[in-house]
């Protein structure tokens, strides 16, 4: 997996975006979203369990995301079409906005976002942020899903520029905060 600090390689994938004949697919590029954060989630595999309670729940929060200038990708090494069936098949997948990635081979490679015995993208995320830099990163097993409010906290902790404790939540003060007050 990329580490915070390292610059998020440029990627172009073509993603679900929809379900409207003619318009199910666009090509994305990490480049388009120069200037934004970008939260970036990996799944395993399209028709699968927990997955879909990820997916959904992100999709939930993208207004949340968008508040912050932030704009979320999804994905698996599912392809493209593959992310399409999933979406027409399922009823929660049919109702979300956000776009769901073809991680293809060198795509994952350069994010290292394979899970090595199972050979599918690991339940990992990404925050980027607008100039490009990955600021957080985190992988959960295959069998636990995420937690995206912790996403959000995180996000808004990066988004303070300052020292946020365990627990910090938005509107809270921060430790740089504190530390100003005590000198």
């Amino acid at each position: 997996m990329l580490s915070p600090g390292t610059k998020a390689p440029d990627f172009t994938s073509t993603a679900c975006v929809g379900l409207e004949k003619g318009k199910e697919f666009k090509d994305i590029k990490l480049a388009d979203y120069k200037g934004q954060w970008v939260v970036f989630y990996t799944y395993p595999k399209d028709f699968t369990f927990v997955c879909p309670t990820e997916i959904v729940e992100f999709d939930k929060k993208a207004k949340d995301f968008a508040d912050r200038d932030a704009v979320v990708l999804g994905g698996s090494t599912d392809n493209e079409f593959s992310h399409l069936a999933w979406r027409k098949d399922h009823a929660d997948l049919k109702k979300i906005n956000t776009p769901l990635l073809h991680v293809g081979p060198k795509f994952a490679a350069d994010y290292g976002l394979l899970q090595p015995q199972a050979g599918v993208a690991l339940r990992a995320t990404y925050i980027i942020d607008p100039d490009g830099v990955v600021r957080y990163a985190a992988a959960n097993d295959l069998s636990v899903g995420r937690n995206v409010d912790e996403v959000l906290r995180v996000l808004d902790g990066l988004q303070t520029g300052e020292l946020c404790a365990c627990g910090w939540q938005k509107g809270e003060e921060t430790l740089s905060a504190q530390l100003k007050k005590a000198s």
